[in-house]
Order: structure tokens, then sequence, then C-alpha cells
């Protein structure tokens, strides 16, 4: 069975396979995207910002996970694990990232994480086939400490998040600062992936995905 991973802009994903689906960090009208109101199973959610925590308005009665622990629902495994912050980021602004495993595939959400992640918070979050990370900066990783994180993590492939687009006012950078430090050019950006557990690549890989939100 495939996971076909589509991007809805920021750092919301809908991660489809058959019946389930597993939305991340919905976001609201206010970002300056449509939201996502289809039904989904599963939501999760990294951290209290509106801009990532719109699960209000998803349909389906999907179960909400908003905080680290271990969930098992409708055969997908969510593992949260707390992630760094600077010292003066307040309890409640934390951020959870999400090991999410549907159908043999290890999808990484890392949320807005905003330092390099401590040895036991990478064992929790291992094994990654696919790592979704933020690109951005802003109040995220700086692109050094991206580049750290994929070295901890090792994942397969990596998808870039949390970055400038058209249509949303959040001060971020373009995916091309990204891409060029990773020693890639003329990236074309595709609309959704699909995955399995057998074709994962090799080396790792960079897959760009165009937003498929509409603008407000």
């Amino acid at each position: 069975m495939a996971v076909d991973i589509t991007w809805l802009g920021h750092a919301c994903f809908r991660l489809r396979s058959d019946d389930v689906v597993v939305l991340t960090d919905p976001f609201p009208l206010s970002l300056g995207l449509r939201p996502d109101t289809r039904p989904a199973t599963v939501v999760t959610v990294s951290n209290s910002h509106p801009n990532h925590s719109n699960s209000e308005e998803v349909t389906g009665d999907p179960r909400v996970f908003s905080a680290p622990g271990e969930y098992e629902y409708r055969g997908i495994s969510v593992r949260g694990v707390m992630t760094p912050q600077l010292p003066e980021t307040p309890w409640e602004q934390r951020s959870v990232a999400y090991a999410i495993e549907i159908d043999r595939v290890n999808i990484c959400h890392l949320g807005d994480i905003s330092a390099p992640l401590s040895p036991v918070q990478i064992d929790e979050l291992s094994p990654v086939d696919v790592l979704l990370v933020p690109s951005g900066g802003g109040c995220t990783l700086e692109i050094d400490q991206v580049l750290r994180v994929l070295q901890d993590l090792d994942p397969k492939i990596v998808i870039p998040m949390h970055y400038n687009i058209p249509g949303v006012d959040v001060p971020l950078q373009d995916v091309d600062v990204f891409l060029r430090r990773m020693g890639l050019s003329e990236v074309q950006a595709q609309p959704r992936l699909s995955v399995t557990a057998s074709n994962l690549p090799e080396d790792m890989r960079v897959v760009v995905l165009a937003s498929q939100a509409r603008a407000a």
C-alpha cells in the first residue's frame, strides 16, 4: 500500500493510505490559504499557534494529538516528542515533533523546531523514511541547523515546508535558500508524492511539493 503525501502549505500535509488520512498542523483562513476541511482520521498539532492548530474545522471526527506521547489509532502509529526550545520560549508555546508510521512508512513532521535535536530525541524519532522539515527560518531552525538535523535523522526523502509561498504573509525565506545549500538548482515542484516501504531511495533525496491549497 502506498502513502500519498500532499502539501497544503505552511506546515500542513495530508498523508493518505487507502481509507486513513493524517492531517498535520492545519491552518486557518487567516494564514492566506483556504484550510483543508475534508475528513481526516488523525490530526497532529505541533504547537498552539493558530497557523498550526486549526483542528476544529477538520471534519470526520478525527483523533487530535497535540502533546508528547505514544498513540495508536486505526492502524496509524504516532509518537509525539517534545523538541528543544530557545530559553525564552514560554512553556505553552512548546513544539512537538511527530513520528508517524503508516503502512510501514515512517514519516517525521518536525513542527516548529527551533534548535537541534538531542541524542535522546533523535532516537525517539528514528527511524525516518520521509522527513518534513521547516526550511524558511523565522521562528524555526536556521539553514545550518536544518543540515545538522538531516545528518542526525538520516532520512531517505526530505520534503521542505514552512517557507515563503505566494499568499502567505509570514516572514520566511524562499525554498531556494535551502535548495542551494543542498547543492540543488531548478528543482521541479510536484503536486504529490507516493511512497511505499519498498520504493524508498538508497541515498537521501530532496522532493519539493507544490502547495495544493487555494488562495483565501
